[in-house]
């Protein structure tokens, strides 16, 4: 049985040591997640992360027990995210939990060590988590990077004298096949299958709005709220820049307020719409991140250098610093955090450093990669 202690191992090494918990022990952990963070809800937090709390995700929970009972928990779930500069593996950290009566122990400390061990044992690039306790993350090599926007939708976006020629419809009993076949659309997209789509369908709270073209076709969906966050939120969408804004004022009329849309920085065909309308925009992070396997991420980074033309990309971890810059320009540092930075943004990379010319050129071009979490079940 993994992680299992004998009967006669001290107890302390029973309640120190994070790992998986057994199938006959998986209702017992989501009980305590709901419990603990779903205390007010009627569903349970299997409900509303169906693919990251699944049986068959057991493998990748860790837990803590003591005397029997679930005193700390947190979830790795690895995502095959696909970008224009290739695939890359992701861990995503979430469900992060300690009982009040056992904090400041250590357990989470530990919990989310067991959890990048086994984000490295899976080769994962990089694990991405979201939180606002920086200080405690940063402490485990975390850090915010990466683009995330906030678009405020206040008014309208479409004539509302001219006649739709789209058919909204609010409900979430829709072909996960059409979803997924939107989806798909997108340049920088995580690898769902339509089981996935289907689960998160069901989530609670989710409330999926779709626009249908004159021929039944799928034209664009939106996704506001889920569970028990991003109740304003439209956190997924996809489909053509027409159908989305006649959506996104069909949404903000039903539901009688404004809502905020959640983008990434490369989505500049739908973000350019909104601002000519007059929606405001606020720029953050994507998350708090953490590099894992650097000679592949590297590696992964230096194909797509030369798949633009830059055959001469210098990215390398040595003697415990960090070195990037071009040909015979080199430059270095022994921050994991200024790495972090100058790979995934939310600043080009010239805005980082004071590179030479031609350095500066090819890794403003080169970087930051384009990164995106989409999903109705993030962690």
């Amino acid at each position: 049985m993994e992680g299992s202690q004998g009967q006669n191992a001290p107890a302390a090494l029973q309640v120190q040591t994070p790992r998986a918990p057994t199938e006959t022990e998986w209702p017992q952990v989501i009980e305590f997640l709901t419990r603990n963070l779903r205390p007010d809800s009627s569903w349970s937090m299997a409900d509303e992360y169906p693919t990251s709390l699944s049986r068959a995700q057991a493998h990748n929970m860790r837990v803590i027990f003591d005397q029997g009972e679930v005193v700390a928990h947190a979830v790795m779930k690895p995502i095959i995210l696909k970008t224009p500069a290739g695939v890359f593996k992701i861990a995503g950290i979430g469900s992060v939990v300690t009982s009040e009566q056992h904090r400041n122990q250590g357990h989470s400390t530990r919990i989310i060590e067991s959890c990048l061990e086994a984000a490295r044992l899976a080769d994962c690039d990089f694990a991405i988590l979201w939180t606002d306790l920086f200080d405690f993350y940063r402490r485990l090599g975390f850090e915010l990077a990466g683009s995330e926007v906030s678009v405020l939708i206040d008014r309208e976006l479409t004539d509302s004298k001219a006649p739709s020629s789209y058919k909204f419809i609010d409900s979430n009993k829709v072909s996960p096949e059409a979803v997924l076949r939107v989806y798909n659309q997108h340049s920088v997209s995580s690898h769902r299958t339509l089981d996935d789509i289907r689960a998160s369908l069901a989530i609670p709270n989710s409330r999926v709005t779709t626009a249908w073209d004159a021929t039944g076709k799928l034209a664009a969906y939106a996704i506001e709220g889920k569970g028990a966050d991003l109740n304003g939120y439209i956190h997924e969408w996809g489909g053509a820049n027409s159908a989305l804004l006649g959506l996104f004022d069909h949404m903000r009329a039903s539901q009688k307020r404004d809502l905020r849309l959640i983008a990434p920085a490369h989505a500049q065909n739908i973000l350019l719409k909104l601002s000519e309308r007059g929606c405001s925009q606020h720029r953050g992070y994507l998350g708090m991140m953490k590099i894992l396997k650097t000679d592949l991420l590297f590696a992964k980074i230096q194909r797509h250098a030369r798949s633009l033309g830059v055959s001469d990309l210098i990215l390398e971890e040595r003697n415990g610093k960090f070195h990037f810059g071009r040909g015979g320009h080199s430059y270095s540092t022994d921050s994991s955090a200024d790495l972090l930075r100058l790979l995934f943004g939310p600043e080009q990379p010239s805005k980082i450093h004071d590179f030479d010319a031609a350095t500066a050129e090819a890794f403003d071009r080169i970087l930051p990669l384009r990164l995106w979490i989409w999903g109705w079940d993030s962690v």
